[in-house]
């Protein structure tokens, strides 16, 4: 069942991809984004108030140190997708984090980076270098914002690390989104024209992106990651990417030249290669 909760996480975050896109159709980049994060941080905190009450200062301290890295790569995110030709490309791209996080754990945690992430840099890296081929060895500026994503989600995920070890999950999770919403929205408010109007059917994806794509994922992932090993569940998650290549394709009818379909598929190599040691544990478990 913990893998069956984890596949259903991976489709709900790339049809959060879906979502996003078709929102940004009539909502500018930052007041959607700051909308449905913090929507989404509010139903999570229902959940876990609490939790929430018992936090200390320092607990609160810590979760909005990593909350404040977490909006700056939401924002860079969000504009990926806005400037983005190829949502599947995006996913990809912004996936390069998993094989960034060992590197930046080197300069938090005194950590030496497994082997695996010497192998698969260099391989992310070609990757990227095919993706760029289509523009003549230059990146574009949604390609340019999901590559800043990645890192700023690098270095997320292992501020998190200190923060979830005094914490549960489900209030870091509240708390971070909740810090993207008003940042993001903070941001919008001096930097963006708010349109006068907005069709119910960009509402409607506004809520899809904040209480499918985002409560109802973190909600069940946090379900399921208590149900499994975490190596377990972070293999099984690298999957998002291709989940939402394959959603593009048949959402928006993308398609992959033949160095888009090299550029991913390096980069996956990466991906799995960056959790050998955790898809060898799985491989060599009996059952």
């Amino acid at each position: 069942m913990a893998d069956f909760y984890l596949l259903i996480v991976t489709l709900l975050a790339a049809g959060g991809w879906m979502f996003s896109k078709e929102a940004l159709v009539g909502l500018p980049p930052l007041l959607f984004v700051g909308t449905r994060f913090f929507l989404a941080g509010l139903v999570i905190a229902f959940f876990c108030l609490p939790a929430l009450r018992s936090l200390s200062k320092r607990n609160y301290f810590v979760a909005i140190k990593a909350g404040l890295m977490f909006a700056l790569a939401m924002m860079c995110w969000i504009h990926g997708l806005h400037n983005s030709h190829h949502i599947g490309e995006g996913a990809f791209l912004t996936s390069l984090a998993v094989v960034l996080i060992p590197l930046f754990a080197r300069f938090w945690f005194n950590e030496t980076p497994p082997k695996s992430t010497w192998i698969a840099l260099p391989i992310s890296m070609v990757g990227l270098g095919f993706l760029s081929l289509s523009n003549g060895f230059q990146l574009e500026a949604g390609q340019v914002y999901f590559l800043v994503a990645a890192v700023l989600f690098a270095v997320q995920f292992n501020l998190n690390t200190q923060a979830v070890a005094n914490m549960g999950a489900l209030p870091l999770t509240a708390i971070q989104l909740m810090i993207v919403g008003v940042v993001s929205f903070l941001v919008s408010t001096g930097t963006e024209t708010w349109p006068e109007q907005v069709n119910t059917s960009i509402w409607g994806w506004l809520l899809a992106s904040a209480l499918i794509a985002t409560s109802a994922r973190f909600l069940l992932q946090t379900h399921a990651q208590g149900m499994t090993p975490a190596s377990h569940a972070a293999v099984i998650l690298t999957i998002e990417p291709v989940w939402t290549a394959l959603l593009a394709g048949y959402w928006f009818g993308e398609s992959m030249s033949l160095n888009q379909l090299i550029g991913c598929s390096c980069i996956f190599a990466a991906l799995i290669i960056s959790r050998w040691r955790m898809v060898a544990s799985i491989l060599k478990a009996p059952g």
